[in-house]
């Protein structure tokens, strides 16, 4: 322990002859605050698309919105948006500056690993915890579906409400009428069958065999793989 003569301290140290410096640690240690969750209030004047909202306890996500400000009246917002369950699309407005619930959506990657019957099985690859969905959960996406795609399973409220495929898959030709001699990009198009069974347009030089990409989203051709 060392030790200060304050005979020549301001007054207010002048108690005692001596100022005693410990080399122990104080107890009076910072402790760190306490984290608490932030919660965000979320109004229509946060809505974009994409965004996940609750309506009349349904999850729903706005796939179009636009922001009104007319010359008289108060300011809204208009959406178009879809519901995950049932798959409706609806348009509602929304007051500017209304609060409004967002729905709990999050997504988890799972494989499609194969086909039983009507359904379909997902696999975690994390857990190797199976996830299956019906034919009617799949919808028009089943044809682009491939086993060993990975594939965005969206929850909410504990259950799968949607899916979501790769924006780009490769896909292989297995029927189309045989290109010919001199047949380029730009020489028009034909109809391929695809070995998910779907059927897009391709540039005339494509031929049985040929694994080519696709956009999911249009159903478009967009390049030989």
């Amino acid at each position: 322990m060392a030790t200060i003569n304050v005979s020549s301290a301001p007054s207010f140290l002048r108690r005692s002859s001596f100022i005693y410096f410990s080399s122990k640690p104080s107890i009076l240690s910072l402790r760190p605050l306490p984290k608490y969750p932030r919660i965000w209030a979320l109004t229509s004047n946060d809505i974009r698309v994409g965004t996940n909202i609750e309506v009349d306890g349904a999850p729903w996500r706005v796939l179009e919105f636009l922001h009104v400000k007319p010359g008289k009246g108060a300011a809204f917002v208009r959406t178009k948006i879809r519901n995950y369950v049932t798959g409706n699309t609806v348009e509602k407005t929304f007051r500017a500056g209304s609060s409004i619930e967002e729905a709990d959506v999050f997504k988890e990657t799972k494989q499609f690993t194969y086909k039983d019957g009507a359904q379909f099985a997902f696999m975690d690859l994390n857990t190797f915890e199976e996830i299956r969905l019906n034919e009617k959960d799949i919808g028009d996406k089943i044809k682009w579906l491939k086993e060993g795609m990975d594939c965005n399973l969206l929850f909410w409220n504990g259950k799968v409400i949607d899916f979501e495929l790769p924006i780009t898959v490769k896909l292989t030709v297995v029927d189309v009428d045989p290109g010919l001699k001199g047949d380029t990009a730009q020489g028009g198009s034909k109809p391929a069958t695809l070995d998910t069974g779907a059927v897009v347009s391709v540039p005339l030089f494509v031929n049985i065999g040929d694994e080519i990409l696709v956009d999911t989203r249009t159903g478009e051709y967009m390049s030989r793989a």
